[in-house]
């Protein structure tokens, strides 16, 4: 059972901030400004704006944690005071029995680029003490476990774009197997650096033609798509055993009924044309949550704004719900929040969420022209309201990577 939500997002810090902003269609995507990029061939990026890791950690602190801590840190502070849940304060038996697992598909890497810059181009006295255990990836579940002493288990999965999906099977699998009555679960990233904006660059998968409009830079499923908008942020989870949420008389969103994930063994960056695996991801995640393709009312989908992803996750989705395909109606948030790496899935499943409390879906933006390779039901440009009991998380990656989830109302 889900009990508790936090988000920092670059449209928007906090839950409702961020449910606000994807509801009414508005971008985060800005100029870069925490760097030169007037030479780069991609200038604009989903940062989280106005954002001080002060309010998680002191300032002492701060200079030896890497951004996406201070990101994950503030998403899971949220998400346990919004499942009225003061971790630190439970009995040690409970935090034994309290799991962290947090999905991050670059960790503390912009991090550890910052610490080879002070050592080689400023001062080597400067790299912080901490420079090898903070940009470890691990390092962010331990933050968060040390900060509200949860002693289970305390988890760091890195598959790429599906990292917070994986993470979130997860955590909800451990539940299941008795091992943890809770987990504190999500995604995070912070990947916008000098040399990991140049590195996606070389890739060509990035977005090259809005430099001057980055508002409408980011386009899942239009004719004239040119690649992602790179993001960043972080959303959380709060996870629950029916049994212990209903001990505490907690308010529940939703269940987390199924997972599934497969691999291709394809390629490093590429996606196999068929959409084979990707649909078996969904069609795994269905048959774990005992839910029929016709039960999903929305689909959150992974939507990147490459033209081969959105392509191949169309067919993909065709796969699962045959006929029905074109009648399901399903959003990219990335349009609104750029790609935010490993914590895509996280976000996606908090607008998925977000939908079913409010029965009301969320558009994809800057749909001028729909791609005709893309014939899904994307909700172009303008939220609609309806009733939303099932719905379905998509995520696919680097590495040949597919994940999904399914959520489902929970009114018992």
């Amino acid at each position: 059972m889900i009990s508790g939500m936090g988000a920092v997002a670059p449209n928007g810090i906090g839950r409702e901030a961020f449910w606000k902003a994807v509801r009414s269609g508005t971008s985060g995507v800005r100029r870069i400004t925490r760097f030169d990029v007037s030479d780069y061939p991609t200038q604009i990026a989903a940062e989280v704006p106005d954002f001080d890791p002060r309010i998680v950690l002191d300032g002492r602190e701060a200079r030896h944690v890497p951004r996406v801590t201070a990101l994950a840190l503030a998403a899971a502070t949220e998400a346990l005071a919004d499942a009225q849940l003061d971790a630190a304060s439970l009995p040690l038996e409970q935090r034994r029995r309290f799991a962290c697992v947090v999905g991050s598909g670059s960790a503390g890497l912009e991090f550890a680029e910052e610490q080879f810059r002070q050592y080689y181009l400023l001062d080597p006295k400067g790299v912080s003490l901490y420079a090898i255990p903070s940009a470890t990836p691990g390092s962010i579940s331990s933050e968060i476990s040390m900060r509200f002493g949860l002693r289970g288990p305390s988890h760091v999965i890195t598959t790429g774009c599906t990292s917070s999906t994986d993470a979130l099977g997860h955590a909800m699998e451990l539940i299941r197997w008795g091992r943890v009555e809770r987990a504190i679960a999500g995604g995070a990233d912070a990947t916008v650096g000098p040399a990991i904006l140049r590195g996606f660059c070389l890739l060509k998968v990035m977005t090259t033609r809005w430099n001057q409009d980055p508002a409408r830079g980011s386009r899942p499923f239009s004719a004239d798509r040119d690649g992602f908008v790179l993001g960043e942020g972080a959303w959380f989870f709060v996870l629950e055993s029916l049994e212990a949420a209903r001990a505490r008389g907690a308010r529940i969103y939703a269940e987390l009924a199924g997972y599934g994930a497969t691999c291709e063994a394809f390629h490093r960056v590429r996606l196999a044309e068929s959409g084979e695996e990707p649909a078996r991801a969904m069609q795994l995640a269905l048959e774990d949550a005992a839910v029929r393709p016709e039960e999903v009312d929305y689909v959150a989908l992974h939507g990147t704004a490459t033209v081969l992803n959105d392509r191949i996750e169309t067919r993909a989705v065709k796969r699962v719900f045959g006929a029905r395909a074109p009648r399901v109606p399903g959003s990219s948030v990335k349009s609104m929040i750029g790609h935010p790496q490993g914590a895509s899935g996280a976000a996606g499943l908090a607008a998925a969420l977000l939908a079913l409390r409010d029965g009301f879906l969320p558009p994809t933006i800057n749909l001028e022209v729909q791609d005709p390779e893309c014939d899904l039901d994307v909700i172009p440009n303008e939220g609609r309201p309806a009733p939303v009991t099932t719905a379905l998380c998509n995520c696919l990656g680097f590495g040949s990577k597919n994940a999904a989830l399914v959520v489902r109302r929970w009114d018992a």
